[in-house]
């Protein structure tokens, strides 16, 4: 019997729609070695090349969604939580760059033995950077650091963040205040007021030494300069000096300017963002 065309068309279409559709995230969680459980968003298939977020000072790791829905099409796609943010523990130590980067280092390998593509945002560059110092790049496939500074010339000029530890209303507006500047495009009420609350998870004295690691400048140059793997260093007009200066004397990076976006810059232009991050992923990491 001859089975009519379309009989064959229908699963054929089906199956298609499903690998095309995004993987549901879904949350996780890990224990490092110091035994704190930090909270992960998972998504993607979960054998293939493996993408690792990290976000800046006292930011969730859903931060990352637009990134999380459009690269978990192809990869598994990792967001962390680091200690003290979002919804991983709130230990009472911890909070220096050596034991934050040996907390990504943990989650690499709780990852498996496959390198992965490491993607760091504000203070999650400087975490990722002391990551790096502690255990080299023979881990990673790739390092995209974005929007902080590197230990380049020139340095930056220092940037405020909400440190007051008086009460939680005055917190409340100052964070407020300190979300809405990440943006150049307003990303909506309901969504600054859910960051905003989040960042309030961060405890005043847990920020404040989270915004004071205090380590001399060649520390985190000399960092991205032992990486041999693929650097896109990606930033906004205030570190496009570091961007020139990385350019031209780090063998392995490449840079690229968001002239006109926030600190966020992934989220006010994702689509720009995640194309970038995408030719950079085809031209140039090896998994």
């Amino acid at each position: 019997m001859r089975i009519p065309r379309l009989l064959w068309f229908v699963p054929l279409l089906a199956l298609a729609l499903f690998f095309a559709a995004p993987a549901q995230a879904a949350d996780f969680s890990f224990t490092t070695s110091d035994g704190v459980r930090l909270h992960l968003i998972e998504a993607g298939p979960p054998r293939a090349p493996i993408i690792v977020f990290v976000p800046g000072w006292a930011m969730p790791a859903w931060i990352f969604q637009a990134q999380i829905a459009a690269f978990s099409r192809t990869y598994h796609v990792v967001a962390l939580d680091p200690r003290g943010q979002g919804d991983s523990d709130i230990p009472a130590e911890g909070y220096t760059p050596a034991r934050r980067g040996q907390d990504i280092g943990d989650l690499i390998a709780a990852l498996g033995n496959r390198p992965v593509l490491l993607v760091a945002w504000s203070l999650g560059v400087l975490d990722s950077l002391a990551y790096v110092q502690q255990a080299g790049d023979a881990r990673l496939a790739g390092l995209v650091l974005i929007d902080n500074s590197v230990g380049e010339d020139p340095p930056p000029k220092p940037s405020g963040l909400p440190l007051r530890r008086g009460p939680r209303l005055e917190r409340e507006v100052q964070m407020r205040r300190f979300v809405q500047g990440m943006f150049r495009s307003a990303p909506g009420e309901a969504y600054l007021a859910r960051l905003t609350d989040t960042a309030l998870h961060t405890p005043p004295d847990v920020a404040a030494r989270l915004a004071g690691y205090g380590m001399p400048r060649s520390y985190w140059r000399d960092a991205v300069y032992s990486v041999r793997k693929p650097v896109l260093y990606v930033v906004r007009p205030r570190f496009a000096g570091q961007a020139a200066n990385l350019a031209a004397r780090h063998p392995a990076a490449e840079t690229a300017l968001f002239a006109e976006a926030g600190h966020a810059l992934f989220v006010d232009e994702p689509a720009r963002f995640n194309g970038l991050l995408d030719d950079f992923i085809n031209r140039r990491v090896v998994w």
